[in-house]
């Protein structure tokens, strides 16, 4: 597996000095006091709310190193996506799409919904320590509402991503109500051809940082272009959550 990240950060920094001065949005307003920077950045969280205690204290927490995987032959995730009417809606701490519709994902311990996906830069999980600089989170409910699975698509850069090109351009500047998409998402489209990945148990890389979370990376990055990912971090410049102690994990990687 190709590891971009010191092309991608040439590319990156190319891609954003052409497109300008980038100004961060105003974020959309949050009872919840976090952030990824100052008294109120990752390394904080635990201490914002009792709620968020997990975020200091827990032992399975996410974003991870993916280094020293097992291999073997995982079962098949079995994705039911179909191109359908979506929202965009930015969050104060991301841009999330939000599909309309009954998406889900089968997995080897059940069915789940698709509840939104959204973005972050650069890159939560790490390989080897080398980071991506655009990755998509695919959040996944069971039928309490409880996230159980979460899948992870990297972005190298590269070509112009069509899926990316509408969704970049219509994500709004300030935080708000949800702004339907035109037309329909191809929601499938978002995910890599081949579906080879890494799984462990984990958590949410937000508070409240709630672990018995599944986490599956898949191995396959999809590309975005310089001046998509501008696009992007011209609303976030960086929301990524360091990486967490493993604490004795296991990552099984599918062959």
């Amino acid at each position: 597996m190709k590891h971009p990240l010191s092309v991608a950060t040439i590319a990156g920094m190319l891609a954003l000095a052409s497109a300008g001065p980038i100004h961060a949005a105003t974020p959309a307003p949050d009872e919840s006091p976090w952030s990824y920077e100052g008294a109120t950045d990752p390394s904080h969280w635990g201490e914002l709310s009792p709620e968020f205690t997990p975020c200091a204290t827990g032992a399975m927490q996410s974003p991870i190193d993916v280094q020293g995987a097992t291999p073997g032959n995982l079962p098949a995730l079995a994705f039911h996506y179909r191109p359908a009417r979506a929202k965009i809606v930015n969050t104060g701490h991301t841009i999330e799409l939000r599909p309309l519709g009954d998406h889900t994902l089968t997995t080897p311990t059940g069915t789940y919904r698709l509840a939104q996906i959204h973005f972050h830069t650069p890159s939560e999980t790490r390989f080897a320590g080398k980071a991506y600089p655009l990755a998509a989170h695919f959040v996944h409910e069971d039928h309490r509402g409880r996230v159980a699975a979460v899948v992870a698509v990297m972005y190298r850069l590269g070509k112009p991503n069509p899926q990316l090109a509408t969704l970049f351009r219509t994500m709004p500047r300030d935080g708000g109500q949800p702004v339907p998409m035109p037309g329909k998402v191809n929601i499938g489209g978002l995910l890599p051809k081949s579906l080879e990945c890494y799984t462990f148990s984990g958590s949410l890389t937000t508070p409240p940082c709630t672990e018995g979370v599944q986490w599956y990376v898949m191995k396959r990055p999809l590309t975005v272009s310089g001046q998509q990912l501008a696009a992007f971090r011209t609303r976030y410049p960086m929301n990524a959550r360091p990486v967490q102690p493993m604490d004795g994990r296991e990552v099984r990687s599918g062959d």
